[in-house]
């Protein structure tokens, strides 16, 4: 399985959204996504809303989520 770098699809810039992280070259944000995932959404069902992302954008939505829960913080 090819590893997946959501760095290729991820952007986040002061100037768009206020700065949230979104979907590269879009100003759909990661959150949003992630929202209708945790909604039991497919891929196919955000896409139909979405049609100008991709599945990998949405992997790679996943995979951002994936590298925040691996923060760690020292006490």
């Amino acid at each position: 399985m090819k590893e997946m770098d959501w760095r290729n699809h991820i952007v986040s810039t002061p100037d768009v959204l206020r700065g949230k992280p979104r979907i590269k070259e879009t100003r759909i944000p990661v959150s949003l996504i992630l929202g209708y995932l945790a909604a039991g959404k497919t891929s196919e069902e955000i896409i139909g809303e979405f049609p100008d992302i991709t599945k990998e954008q949405i992997a790679a939505c996943l995979d951002y989520a994936r590298h925040l829960s691996e923060f760690e913080v020292s006490v």
